[in-house]
């Protein structure tokens, strides 16, 4: 997760009592958190997109608390994931947050 936020132009890392959270311009696109005893990864979602995934699967999917009602959506890390997609969605997530002067620059 560190080794991609640092590759997004201006990213930062900024420490949490819950753990890290993930920034740009001072807004956060991710946060590394615990979930259920393992690991997870929450990012912001286009509108909709937290439904696809979750619906699509819940095993591996799920409404964080709090941002959840923003349409944020966290994803399990700590069993095998696949790290492209989570680049994918942190990626994205960056994207949606980000000034467009930094966004544009990021696939």
């Amino acid at each position: 997760m560190t080794r991609q936020s640092r590759s997004l132009p201006g990213a930062g890392e900024k420490a949490m009592r819950r753990g890290p959270t993930y920034r740009i311009c001072d807004k956060i696109f991710a946060m590394a958190r615990p979930w259920q005893g393992g690991a997870s990864v929450w990012c912001k979602a286009p509108p909709g997109s937290q439904e696809v995934l979750v619906g699509s699967d819940p095993a591996r999917f799920f409404a964080p608390p709090y941002v959840g009602t923003k349409g944020w959506v966290g994803m399990r890390i700590d069993h095998r994931p696949d790290w492209q997609e989570v680049a994918a969605l942190v990626r994205r997530s960056y994207r949606l947050v980000a000034p467009r002067r930094f966004a544009i620059l990021v696939a």
